[in-house]
C-alpha cells in the first residue's frame, strides 16, 4: 500500500501495489470501508516530497501500522526513508499527549522573543547598515507549504532567486522545500521543520523561526538577507539585527486578512497581527507588487521611502511566442478551432467560475459553439464548481482540464491557445485588489491577446485595444464580449499580442525587477557596489 501526499504526481504501481492518493484514503476513513482492508498489505508507506520536511504523519502512519503486516515508512520522491518503528510511534504519542500541556508555555516564548524584537525596532539607535554587494545575499523560504510546483509564489521566487546573482555576490538559499526552475548555481541549504506540535493549527509556524536560527547561526554576513514574508515568521529579521545587514522583506498582502476572507480565520490572530507588522516596520525596504499594498504598509506606519512598488515580472526566454503548442491541441483532439486558456491555482480571487459562465454563454452562439474551445490548465480550491457549470451547462465536450502542471510545463500549455484570459474577481470586502497577477506577465511575454478584468493593477498594465482587451470584473456577460471580440478578429489578436510582448520586454522581466530593488537598496543604505 502507497499513500501518495496532495501534489506529488501518482508514481506507477509495482508488481502487486496498490497506490492510493491521500484524498482517497481519507474518504475510505470517512466511509468506515477501511475496516475491510485491515492487515490486508505486506507492507506499507506514505510517499512525500521530503522526509525531513514530512512534520509528524502519526495518524496516517497509524492507520497504515494497521493496514499493513510487514514493515511501513515515510519515503521520498528522492529515495529517502524514514521506518516507522515502534520507538518512532511512542515518541510521536508521547508527544501528542503532553503537547498541549506545552502551549501555553511555547506561545509565552513566542511572545517575549516578538517583545524583544519589537523593542529592538522601537528604538531610534541602530548603526546605519552597510550594503556589500560583493557578498553573498541570502534568501529565505520560510513557508510550510511542500511540493508546490506550479502557480505565482513559484514564479515569483525562482525568478527573484535566479537574477540576484547578477546584481550581487552567489546566493544562498535557505528553504523547507525545493523550488522549481532554479539555476544550477544556487547555493541550497535545506531547513527542516519540527515535528513537535505538528497536530496544533498553525504552531509549527512559530517553531519555524527556531529551525531558520539555528540554519542562520554560524552564517557569515550576507550581502543582505531576502524574505518572502510568511505567517509568523520573523527569523529574517531577527537574523539580519544580529549580523548587522539590510533587511529586505517581501509583502504580498496580509496572512491575517487572507485568513479572514479565503480561508480560516488565524487562531492566534492577535500574536500573528503583531509578527506581520513587525516585519513591516522592521525591514530596511518593504517590497511590494501592488499599489493598493504599498497604500496599506504606510497606513501601518512604515515611512514611505523604506517602500518599493514593484510589479512581478516574468521569464521572457521560458514564455516565448514561438513555443509549440501544437502537441497540447492533439492531446485533445483540437483542430482549427479558436482555443481560449486561463492558467492558475484556482485561488478564490482568480475569477475561473466567471470564465466558466463566460463561456457557458458564448457557446449558445451557433456561430461559436463549434469553433471555440477552452483550455483550463492548473488545479485549486475552485476548480470543483468550474467543472459543476461546465457539465451543468453540458459543455464538458468542448473544455479540457489539464490537472496540475508544472510549472515549466506551462508555456507548452499557454502556447497551445489563441487567446488568454485573466478574469480575476474584485476583494470580497471592497477593499482594492492588491494582486499583481504572474500571470498577467506570463501571458504577455507569449505575445498571445489577453482579455482581463479591468481591475487595480492589472488595467494599469493593459492598455485597452493596444496590449489586451479589459473587460468589467466579475461580469461574466461582459467577459464573453470580450472573448467574442477576440476570437473573431484574428488581425486583432496578433496586435493586441505582439504589442503585451513588447510591454513585457521592456517593463516587467524578472531581471528589471530584481535590478529596482537593488537600487532601491542601495539608495537606503550607506553601501555601493
Amino acid at each position: 500500500m502507497t499513500i501518495v501526499r496532495p501534489g506529488i504526481p501518482l508514481p506507477p504501481a509495482a508488481a502487486g501495489e496498490q497506490v492510493v492518493p491521500y484524498d482517497d484514503f481519507v474518504a475510505w476513513v470517512r466511509r468506515g470501508s477501511i475496516v475491510t482492508r485491515l492487515g490486508r498489505y505486506a507492507d506499507g508507506r506514505l510517499l512525500v516530497w521530503r522526509v525531513e520536511a514530512a512534520g509528524r504523519p502519526l495518524p496516517i502512519g497509524l492507520a497504515l501500522r494497521l493496514l499493513s503486516r510487514g514493515e511501513v515508512a515515510v519515503e521520498d520522491v528522492r529515495g529517502g526513508r524514514l521506518p516507522l518503528t515502534a520507538r518512532t510511534f511512542a515518541r510521536w504519542i508521547g508527544q501528542t499527549l503532553t503537547e498541549p500541556f506545552r502551549v501555553r508555555a511555547l506561545l509565552r516564548r513566542i511572545d517575549g522573543e516578538v517583545r524583544r524584537l519589537e523593542a529592538a525596532v522601537a528604538r531610534a539607535d541602530r548603526a546605519p547598515v552597510a550594503l556589500n554587494l560583493h557578498a553573498s545575499p541570502f534568501y529565505l523560504r520560510t513557508d510550510l507549504s511542500f511540493g508546490v510546483r506550479a502557480g505565482g509564489s513559484v514564479a515569483h521566487t525562482s525568478g527573484v532567486i535566479n537574477e540576484l546573482d547578477a546584481l550581487a555576490g552567489p546566493v544562498m538559499l535557505f528553504t523547507t522545500d525545493d523550488i522549481p526552475l532554479l539555476k544550477p548555481s544556487v547555493r541550497v541549504r535545506f531547513v527542516a521543520p519540527s515535528e513537535s506540535f505538528w497536530n496544533f493549527k498553525e504552531l509549527p509556524t512559530f517553531l519555524l523561526n527556531d529551525a531558520f536560527a539555528d540554519a542562520l547561526a554560524g552564517a557569515a554576513a550576507p550581502a543582505f538577507i531576502y524574505q518572502r514574508y510568511t505567517l509568523n515568521n520573523y527569523a529574517g529579521l531577527a537574523a539580519a539585527r544580529r549580523l548587522g545587514v539590510p533587511f529586505v522583506v517581501e509583502y504580498n498582502g496580509s496572512e491575517v486578512w487572507v485568513g479572514r476572507h479565503w480561508g480560516q480565520p488565524i487562531r492566534h490572530e492577535a500574536l500573528s497581527s503583531r509578527i506581520e507588522q513587525l516585519n513591516l516596520r522592521g525591514a530596511d525596504l518593504v517590497v511590494v507588487v501592488s499599489q493598493p499594498l504599498a497604500d496599506e504598509v504606510v497606513r501601518a506606519g512604515v515611512e514611505p521611502r523604506r517602500v518599493l512598488l514593484n510589479p512581478n515580472g516574468v521569464n521572457p526566454d521560458q514564455y516565448r511566442p514561438d513555443i509549440d503548442g501544437a502537441h497540447v491541441r492533439a492531446s485533445h483532439g483540437w483542430n482549427g478551432q479558436i482555443v481560449v486558456g486561463f492558467i492558475g491555482t484556482f485561488g478564490p480571487w482568480h475569477g475561473a467560475e466567471v470564465l466558466a459562465r463566460a463561456f457557458v454563454a458564448l457557446r449558445e452562439d451557433a456561430a461559436l459553439r463549434e469553433r471555440i474551445r477552452l483550455l483550463m490548465i492548473g488545479d485549486g480550491a475552485t476548480l470543483p464548481a468550474v467543472r459543476q457549470i461546465i457539465d451543468a451547462a453540458g459543455a464538458g465536450d468542448a473544455v479540457a482540464f489539464t490537472g496540475l502542471v508544472p510549472q515549466e510545463r506551462g508555456p507548452e500549455c499557454l502556447a497551445a491557445c489563441d487567446l488568454l484570459v485573466a478574469p480575476h474577481v474584485p476583494n470580497p470586502d471592497g477593499t482594492p485588489f492588491f494582486g499583481s497577477p504572474t500571470k498577467l506577465f506570463e501571458y504577455m511575454a507569449m505575445g498571445r491577446a489577453i482579455v482581463a478584468s479591468n481591475l487595480d493593477q492589472i488595467g494599469e498594465v493593459i492598455d485597452h485595444g493596444r496590449t489586451g482587451w479589459l473587460v468589467e470584473p466579475a461580469n461574466a456577460g461582459a467577459l464573453a464580449a470580450g472573448i467574442r471580440a477576440l476570437a473573431g478578429d484574428r488581425d486583432l489578436r496578433a496586435r493586441l499580442g505582439a504589442a503585451a510582448r513588447t510591454d513585457a520586454l521592456e517593463r516587467f522581466t524578472w531581471r528589471a525587477h530584481t535590478a529596482r530593488t537593488i537600487a532601491k537598496l542601495q539608495e537606503l543604505t550607506r553601501g555601493r557596489r
